[in-house]
């Protein structure tokens, strides 16, 4: 006997089961059914909430923003750390990504979902991250007379230059964009040459990144 259960418990419920399928069978591959049957519920409860499968996704990358954006303020509102020790701590920690369902917008029929979960990953963390920045403006770290900006910019142009299914880009390819990156957002930041060299070690101790170049 199925319980009937509070909206929003039972919205986050399809979403969790959802997004399990999706990462799993694969978005393509997972049907409504496999909702239906993983969460336990009618088809009539699933279409008081979604009218599609499309719809479910389009709301697990929304929750999967909000999330980010939650994070990334708690990180920007921590009193102990430095603007930049902040900014290591929102790459390092990533909050809110799942790289398994940003692996399915990868694919050529879901492009527009792609979009859709890189404009509201921006959207969402750009405030909490212009208050980063102007920190280290204030703490004279960074030199910019655009922080929310120069955030937007960076973090579009690397999510879409640094994606190797996008651009196929070999190991020494990929390395070398990276090198570009760091070089790049210390120079839109304003910021001490070196001190986002983090970023390249990151994706050096990626498991599988094993380039035979240094760039």
């Amino acid at each position: 006997m199925r319980t009937s259960k509070p909206y929003n418990e039972r919205l986050n419920e399809i979403l969790d089961v959802s997004e399990k399928l999706f990462t799993s069978k694969g978005y393509e591959k997972t049907t409504v059914n496999d909702i239906l049957n993983g969460v336990g519920i009618g088809k009539g409860t699933f279409y008081h909430y979604f009218k599609s499968k499309e719809e479910v996704i389009n709301a697990v990358i929304t929750r999967m923003a909000s999330i980010a954006k939650t994070a990334c303020q708690e990180i920007a509102d921590m009193p102990e750390l430095s603007a930049h020790e902040k900014f290591i701590k929102v790459f390092t920690d990533q909050p809110g990504s799942n790289d398994e369902i940003i692996e399915q917008l990868h694919h050529d029929d879901n492009s527009a979902l792609h979009i859709k979960s890189l404009t509201e990953t921006i959207l969402a963390i750009s405030p909490a991250m212009a208050q980063i920045i102007k920190q280290g403006v204030d703490e004279g770290v960074y030199h910019t007379r655009y922080p929310k900006e120069s955030f937007e910019f960076i973090y579009a142009g690397a999510q879409f230059m640094l994606d190797p299914a996008i651009f196929q880009w070999s190991m020494d390819e990929l390395l070398r964009k990276v090198k570009a990156f760091v070089h790049i957002i210390e120079t839109v930041l304003g910021a001490e040459k070196g001190s986002f060299e983090f970023i390249y070690k990151l994706y050096k101790e990626v498991p599988g990144f094993n380039p035979s170049a240094d760039g």
